[in-house]
């Protein structure tokens, strides 16, 4: 037990320098430099009555689809799978069919001092930046959306911990899982993602995982910081997404 503590203590240090310090929004960048303990209570609160708007306007998969991702000219094909993850699924497919992908960087590559995520989705490049619809000229921001394994539909706005829930999610962070990175608030998600490179299970129930890529993992592999994402489509299942 000591040794799997040691071993995975490097990365549980990174999980809030990397994913909740600095890769949401410009709105976490900005919670970051202040105190956010009392901010991130106000903000559940709020998230939580705020559920049913965000189901009412952000767009949802009603099913599976599958993006095949190229990085460098060679594929990464990914299952995005609605049936657990709706909205997030939604979000990201939809950004996909609007080419918002395309051309940007994987900006945070971390494989040391064990692997851990290749991130990307950042218009800015920086870590800080989301989609803006331009329908609308407003940051587009969903709630953190996980389901219970054995559970009909996920929870949302919360986390695991905070929700008391002991089971564990029905997507995991298996090594190729696929997940939206936010800040320290639960519903500050937009557009960035990431791969996990290993089994990140101290993950679960705190971060929203949405898919799984099932065909080009050793490209993933690959991936430098700074690399950036040629293009990305929707080649099956775009008929599932509900706008």
């Amino acid at each position: 037990m000591h040794k799997k503590i040691w071993r995975w203590l490097p990365i549980l240090l990174l999980v809030v320098s990397l994913i909740m310090g600095g890769c949401g929004t410009q709105q976490a960048a900005s919670l970051d430099s202040g105190d956010s303990s009392t901010t991130q209570v106000n903000s559940t609160t709020t998230s939580t009555n705020m559920t049913q708007q965000f189901i009412d306007y952000v767009p949802r998969l009603e099913g599976k689809a599958t993006v095949v991702m190229t990085v460098k000219g060679s594929p990464i094909t990914i299952e995005v799978k609605g049936d657990e993850a709706p909205i997030t699924a939604g979000n990201f497919v939809d950004l996909v069919k609007r080419g918002f992908y395309n051309g940007l960087v994987f900006h945070r590559v971390v494989r040391e001092p064990q692997p851990f995520v290749v991130q990307g989705g950042d218009p800015k490049g920086n870590g800080t930046g989301g989609f803006v619809d331009p329908e609308t000229s407003q940051d587009r921001n969903i709630p953190l959306e996980i389901q219970p394994q054995g559970a009909d539909t996920p929870i949302y706005s919360q986390t695991f911990q905070t929700a008391g829930i002991s089971v564990p999610p029905e997507l995991t962070h298996t090594r190729g899982a696929v997940a939206m990175a936010r800040s320290q608030m639960t519903d500050s998600a937009s557009s960035q993602f990431y791969f996990a490179l290993t089994e990140l299970p101290f993950l679960d129930g705190s971060y929203a995982v949405f898919g799984q890529v099932t065909e080009g993992m050793e490209i993933v592999d690959e991936i430098q910081q700074g690399d950036r994402i040629d293009s990305a489509e929707v080649t099956q299942g775009v008929e599932n997404l509900k706008t």
